[in-house]
């Protein structure tokens, strides 16, 4: 009887550490979103003057949910580990109850950005996890001792936990969740993949206002009093053409003079640099990037510069880039246009980053550290789009695949 309830307690630590280990890695995999859903839950709280530590703050959170998962699933300091996940159990009723009462429009970020869930559904799985761990902890007498290979298995997966979370650090996401994921297509495109001409998608722009800390979102036809704040707005698909299978995104184009140009990055071979936060961007990085630009173009490329500045903010860049010298003005006044900030730090999550789009569809991504050489940029402009993103969608997948599978082997296993 004993061998039976302490095999159910264990049963129920694993599936609760499962799901902390893996909840912690799709948020760590992603530093810059989780980092955005921390500061929605600031601004939340009214502790919006504490944005500027929302990206150190979510990966803190994320290592430690993906430690203490680690540690459920290992069976190691069983008391103390107890306590602290019972602790962060508790926050998170506490958080996903607010929520609900509240009801927000934001994501909970649980799973990053890869599973969304309501504040309701949300709630339920933390009443069911809660239940889990107390089915696991009590009593506490009866947690019993791990085996001392499992310091071991703890001690590996941390390591590899430390490597995944640098990288994430420096480089994009290698498994991109977002709309603007890879074969994503951008709204203006003209080409579909069978061939033929898809219905027209109905587009609606959607107002955002704030009032009395909570925000709610409006149309154009129900537009609120001015007792509410504006705070943004958006255009947002509510009827997709043919293929409602596919992602479609939009990608604003503006120029200095303000019209639209969204059709220039549905061209044949566009090279698109988007730069989130030009303001935080040395100058040294901009003539790096200059320079990558002319690169894309020398190799048949159609090269795009997208701040996500307004024009007169544009100017001023062009002026402080004009006195550090080194840089063609001349071309990067031809490249530079302007979109929004949501847009750009949504499509790549590198300040500085590459995208590359071929007749309207997203081939593949490069942050900053990793922007193709000269040589890897003329091999992507004569080789079949199609190919480059096959492969790169194959090669973050299975890298991802890989490194879930090592970390439960050596935890479960070892």
């Amino acid at each position: 009887m004993n061998v039976i309830l302490e095999r159910s307690k264990r049963f129920c630590g694993y599936l609760v550490g499962i799901v902390f280990f893996v909840s912690g890695v799709f948020k760590l995999m992603d530093p810059v979103g989780s980092g955005l859903i921390v500061e929605e839950y600031f601004r939340f709280l009214h502790v919006g003057f504490l944005d500027f530590l929302s990206k150190p703050a979510a990966i803190f959170l994320s290592m430690a949910e993906s430690l203490v998962g680690a540690a459920l699933v290992t069976g190691l300091w069983r008391r103390v580990v107890a306590i602290v996940t019972m602790s962060m159990m508790g926050l998170f009723l506490l958080i996903s109850a607010v929520l609900v009462i509240f009801n927000p429009v934001m994501d909970c970020g649980c799973f990053g950005e890869a599973v969304h869930l309501t504040h309701m559904q949300t709630l339920v799985k933390n009443l069911v996890l809660s239940a889990l761990c107390c089915a696991s902890f009590f009593p506490f007498s009866a947690l019993g001792r791990p085996k001392k290979r499992k310091y071991v298995a703890f001690s590996l997966v941390s390591a590899a936990l430390v490597f995944f979370g640098i990288y994430s650090l420096l480089y994009i996401p290698v498994v991109d969740f977002t709309d603007y994921s890879a074969s994503a297509r951008l709204a203006v495109s003209d080409r579909h993949s069978d061939g033929h001409p898809a219905a027209e998608d109905e587009y609606a722009a959607v107002f955002v206002y704030e009032k009395n800390g909570r925000t709610r979102e409006f149309t154009l036809e129900n537009l609120p009093d001015s007792t509410w704040t504006f705070v943004s707005a958006e255009t947002v698909r509510v009827k997709p053409g043919k293929r409602s299978d596919e992602s479609i995104v939009s990608l604003p184009v503006i120029d200095s003079m303000g019209e639209s140009h969204d059709r220039l990055a549905s061209g044949h071979r566009v090279m698109v640099v988007s730069v989130y936060s030009p303001e935080t961007m040395p100058m040294r990085k901009w003539k790096a990037l200059s320079e990558y630009l002319q690169s894309a173009a020398d190799n048949g490329f159609r090269p795009l510069l997208l701040a996500a500045a307004s024009p007169e903010a544009g100017a001023a860049l062009l002026d402080s880039m004009e006195g550090y010298g080194g840089i063609d003005m001349e071309f990067m006044r031809s490249v530079l246009y302007y979109s929004d900030y949501k847009t750009l730090i949504t499509m790549n999550r590198s300040n500085g980053g590459a995208t590359f789009f071929s007749d309207g569809f997203l081939v593949r991504k490069w942050s900053f550290r990793s922007l193709p050489h000269s040589d890897r940029m003329s091999e992507l402009g004569v080789e079949d789009p199609t190919e480059a993103l096959l492969s790169y969608g194959t090669v973050g997948n299975l890298f991802f695949q890989a490194f879930f599978l090592l970390c439960f082997a050596v935890m479960l296993l070892l």
